[in-house]
């Protein structure tokens, strides 16, 4: 080979390294789900297609994580916080050949503490390519997570007893509310009818799911009147805390017992 054309290939591969290393002709990624609306315990199937840039390149990992993200306060200024769900390891290092196009499949349950995507609260797959001195390419698709039968049960037997969901959010739980995650999804209702309306300012429910059953942790704000209600609410004295836990059996009867359990 001419020694001149030899070392311009060269260059050629050299430079065209150099830019792959800053993003421009790299490898792209990009997951396709077969759905996009999920409850939490089912099952997400797809396929990530990943397309080879202008060189090869070396892959360290291909990985997929299922995310969210909740409110936390920082020198007394709400942020948000992305937090992965589950994390799962697709492959571990191989060669993506310039221009080459190659699919992998995948299948993953989605665990029972994701939150709904209800109010302001976002879930989404986010794909990534783990490669040495380069940009990392990523996809991001969201997703759909409906609340469990369970949960939509409880927002019912709500309604009935007169109370609208206000407000749902993700917010960092304390440390005494905190299971896997480091936060907690927060149902927040207000009583604008019924027996209710005139001895709560609000309810809010966090729920523990499992697959057969719910925890319900509940904080009741009961309206406080007289001389002493400023201090009560000072004190939080007008809140109260109660858990209790339902299964799919019991749910012909939650509407009583969860007036029941208000009541007490």
């Amino acid at each position: 080979m001419n020694t001149k054309i030899y070392f311009e290939e060269r260059r050629v591969r050299m430079f065209k390294k150099l830019l792959s290393s800053i993003g421009i002709g790299s490898a792209k990624v990009d997951t396709k789900l077969h759905q996009s609306s999920f409850f939490p315990g089912e099952t997400i199937d797809g396929v990530v297609t990943i397309k080879g840039g202008s060189t090869d390149q070396d892959v360290d990992a291909i990985y997929l994580k299922l995310m969210s993200e909740y409110e936390d306060e920082l020198n007394d200024k709400k942020i948000k916080v992305s937090v992965d769900l589950e994390k799962f390891l697709l492959q571990d290092s191989f060669t993506i050949a310039a221009d080459e196009n190659r699919e992998i499949p995948f299948s993953f349950k989605i665990p029972y503490d994701v939150p709904a995507t209800l109010g302001k609260t976002r879930v989404w797959v986010q794909t990534g390519l783990d490669i040495k001195m380069a940009v990392d390419p990523q996809d991001r698709d969201y997703i759909e997570i409906q609340p469990h039968p369970l949960v939509r049960a409880f927002i019912q037997s709500a309604e009935q007893l007169g109370f609208s969901l206000r407000e749902v959010d993700c917010e960092k739980a304390p440390a005494a509310f905190r299971k896997r995650l480091p936060f907690v999804q927060e149902f927040e209702f207000k009583a604008y009818s019924g027996e209710f309306a005139r001895k709560l300012d609000e309810l809010e429910a966090v729920f523990y799911l499992s697959e057969n059953k719910v925890e319900v942790l509940l904080q009741i704000d009961r309206k406080v009147r007289g001389l002493s209600s400023f201090l009560a609410e000072s004190l939080g004295m007008d809140e109260s805390y109660v858990r209790f836990s339902y299964s799919k059996e019991d749910i012909g009867d939650l509407t009583n017992r969860l007036a029941n359990v208000i009541r007490k």
